[in-house]
């Protein structure tokens, strides 16, 4: 039997988002979107521990006891989000101390564990992949988009703390060289928690009017 890929592609990004339609990891998507760069990383990190879950839970699928089938599948997906976490703490220590709290809970995110039980547990390797890689980019581009806004409106900037990706002492950048300022100071709101459920509440709307008027 053929897989539809233009369907997992289309459900991930939007028919089946997993935040706009799922609502599912609404906690670090709301937490972390203060800025950009702290968005994206989290986005990033989300959807390398969705498709690499994705891939080896459908390697194993066949050889899994029903009984250990759910444990198993935690236990893989705590073992790709404990890579991450290294990684980043070696690579990106000072955003690791921004986000890492946000990056452990991605074991308990309902996004990774819903598409390891409900596809890549019942699905060839191929199409898991695919799944994981789609619905991760889907989670990844809803966070970004509202990640900055939020740092646009409530701080009125865009890519604050971009810096702290590239070492300093081989790039010679500073967050001045790549931040961009807009004139005016920005609403506090936007910022706080209230701000992250108005503003996700926008882009739902937005994304349910848009599906009506298709």
């Amino acid at each position: 039997m053929s897989t539809d890929y233009r369907g997992l592609a289309a459900d991930g990004l939007w028919l089946k988002n997993p935040a706009l339609v799922q609502l599912l990891g609404l906690c670090p998507l709301l937490a972390v979107s203060t800025t950009l760069v702290n968005g994206t990383i989290l986005g990033i990190v989300t959807l390398f521990v969705l498709t690499a879950s994705n891939l080896l839970i459908s390697l194993v699928k066949d050889f899994l006891d029903e009984r250990i089938r759910l444990p198993l599948q935690i236990m893989v997906i705590a073992t790709f989000v404990t890579c991450a976490d290294l990684a980043l703490q070696h690579w990106l220590f000072e955003i690791h101390q921004r986000i890492g709290l946000f990056v452990a809970l991605i074991v308990t995110n309902c996004t990774v564990l819903a598409r390891a039980e409900s596809f890549a547990s019942r699905n060839p390797i191929r199409a898991s992949v695919v799944d994981g890689f789609m619905m991760g980019t889907g989670f990844l581009l809803v966070i970004m988009l509202l990640s900055g806004i939020r740092e646009i409106l409530g701080q009125g900037t865009l890519f604050q703390g971009l810096a702290l990706v590239f070492d300093p002492q081989i790039f010679g950048i500073t967050d001045a060289d790549l931040v961009i300022r807009f004139n005016f100071d920005g609403l506090l709101l936007v910022i706080l928690p209230p701000g992250a459920f108005l503003t996700f509440g926008c882009l739902l709307a937005a994304k349910n009017w848009l599906m009506q008027h298709e």
